[in-house]
C-alpha cells in the first residue's frame, strides 16, 4: 500500500527538498530506508508494488526512485523498463536494489537504465553518497532542461518579431505571380524577403537576403537591414551619394544609393559586430519585364520556363554591410512572357542528409532542369525533393524560396 509523504528536517532557507520513492513489498525495508532518508533531509514516498511505483511516479514525480527487483506481479525489471521508455520519466534517475551476491540482476538493471545499485544490508554512507551523486545528476539536467526551455521561449519570441518585418502578402502585378516560402529550422537565423511598389507603383522592389551566421545577432540584424533597403529604395526626395542636389532617379541610381546608404549605416554603426547580409535586391518593371537588380554575394538566381533552366544571374558585388565605401555595381536582364525568376538562400544547396551531405547544386539544377508549370509547382517539387534528401534530418538553417513568375 503507498504511503503519504513523509515529513523530514528542515533543508536550509530557500532550497528545494528533493523527493525519493521507495519501492520495496517488504515493510522492514521501507521503514529503514524512510528513516534513514528523513534523516538526511530528504522527503520520501512509498510503494509495495511495481503498478503503485508507475502510480506514484505520474502522480508525484519524485526526484529519484529506489527500486527493489525482487516484487510480486510486476518485478523491478518491469518496472524500469516502463519507466525508461516514457520520455516524460526517463529522466528520474533510479538506483536498483538487490542482495550483493546477486551480480546478474544488478548488471541487467544497468542495462536497462538504472543510474546506480544498493545491496542488502544497506550500509549508510554508501547510501549517502550514491543518493547525493544521482541527485546531483538529476539537479543539473533539470537546470538543463530549463534553460533548453526558456530558450526555446525566447527563440520563439525572437521569430514572432521577425515575422512581423515579413510581407503578409506579395504584391501581384496584372501578368505576374509572385510566390515565396520560408523553411523554417530549430533555430531562428537572418533569412529575410520582401516584394513592394516602388516610384509610385511603376516598379516592384524584390529584396531576398541573409544575415551572416545563425542565432540572436542575425535575428536582430534582419529587421534593420530589410527595413533600411526598403526605405532608402521607396524614397522620393532620395540624393544619391557624392550629389548635392537631387535629381530625377532612375532604377539604377535608385536601387545602388539604397544599398550603398545601408551599407555605409551598418557598416560604420554596427561594424564590430562583423554582421553582415548576402542580397538579391533589383527593381523590376511589370510592363516592359525589364529587371535592374545586384547582387551582393548572395546565391546566383536562376531563370527557368517550363522547359528547364534558360539562365542564371552570377553576383555582382560584395555583400552588404561588412566594408565601408564598398560599390555595388549592378546587372539588368528581361524576363520574357512564361519566364520565371528562381531567388533562394544557400542554406537550400547546404542542407543535409543523415549523412551529413550537403544537397549541393548538382541535386538542385536537375530539379530544376525538370521545369514547372507554376510558381506553386516549383516551390512544391523542391520542397518534396528537399524532404527525400533530408529524409528526416532537421535543418541546420531556415531555407527561403521566392519565385517570379511573368504569366
Amino acid at each position: 500500500m503507498a504511503r503519504c509523504l513523509r515529513a523530514a528536517r528542515p533543508t536550509g532557507p530557500g532550497r528545494r527538498r528533493s523527493t525519493i520513492l521507495i519501492v520495496d513489498n517488504e515493510e522492514f525495508n521501507v521503514d529503514y530506508l524512510e528513516q534513514e532518508l528523513a534523516d538526511l533531509g530528504y522527503a520520501t514516498l512509498s510503494a509495495a508494488s511495481g503498478q503503485e511505483a508507475l502510480t506514484q511516479t505520474a502522480t508525484a514525480a519524485p526526484d529519484l526512485i529506489l527500486l527493489d527487483i525482487m516484487m510480486p506481479t510486476m518485478n523491478g525489471f518491469q518496472v524500469l523498463e516502463q519507466l525508461k521508455a516514457d520520455p516524460t520519466w526517463r529522466h528520474i534517475p533510479v538506483i536498483i536494489i538487490s542482495a550483493l551476491s546477486d551480480m546478474v540482476s544488478i548488471v541487467k538493471g544497468i542495462q536497462l537504465g538504472a543510474e546506480d545499485y544498493l545491496s542488502k544490508p544497506f550500509n549508510p554512507t554508501l547510501l549517502r553518497a550514491r543518493l547525493s551523486s544521482c541527485l546531483e545528476k538529476k539537479r543539473l539536467h533539470d537546470q538543463e532542461m530549463f534553460y533548453q526551455r526558456r530558450l526555446a521561449h525566447e527563440q520563439e519570441i525572437v521569430r514572432q518579431l521577425q515575422a512581423t518585418f515579413l510581407p503578409t502578402a506579395l504584391p501581384q502585378p496584372p501578368g505576374w505571380t509572385l510566390t515565396a516560402r520560408l523553411l523554417a529550422a530549430p533555430t531562428v537565423a537572418g533569412d529575410f524577403y520582401d516584394a513592394f511598389p516602388v516610384a509610385n507603383g511603376e516598379r516592384i522592389g524584390l529584396m531576398i537576403g541573409t544575415v551572416d551566421n545563425q542565432g540572436g545577432a542575425a535575428a536582430l540584424l534582419m529587421p534593420l537591414f530589410r527595413s533600411l533597403l526598403r526605405a532608402n529604395v521607396t524614397q522620393e526626395d532620395l540624393i544619391p551619394v557624392g550629389v548635392r542636389a537631387p535629381r530625377p532617379l532612375d532604377d539604377a541610381t535608385r536601387l545602388q544609393t539604397a544599398v550603398t546608404l545601408t551599407n555605409e549605416y551598418i557598416a560604420h554603426a554596427h561594424g564590430p559586430a562583423g554582421q553582415f547580409t548576402t542580397l538579391f535586391f533589383g527593381l523590376l518593371d511589370p510592363q516592359t519585364g525589364a529587371l535592374c537588380y545586384l547582387n551582393g554575394g548572395h546565391e546566383p538566381p536562376f531563370i527557368l520556363n517550363t522547359t528547364g533552366v534558360k539562365s542564371r544571374l552570377p553576383a555582382t558585388g560584395p555583400v552588404v554591410g561588412r566594408w565601408p565605401g564598398s560599390t555595388f555595381p549592378l546587372a539588368t536582364t528581361c524576363l520574357a512572357p512564361g519566364d520565371m525568376l528562381f531567388v533562394f538562400t544557400a542554406s537550400l544547396t547546404n542542407a543535409p542528409n543523415p549523412q551529413r551531405e550537403p544537397l549541393g547544386q548538382v541535386r538542385l539544377l536537375q530539379w530544376l532542369e525538370k521545369g514547372a508549370a507554376s510558381p506553386t509547382a516549383l516551390l512544391d517539387q523542391i520542397e518534396a525533393g528537399l524532404r527525400t534528401h533530408r529524409a528526416g534530418v532537421a535543418l541546420d538553417d531556415e531555407i527561403t524560396l521566392f519565385v517570379v513568375s511573368r504569366t
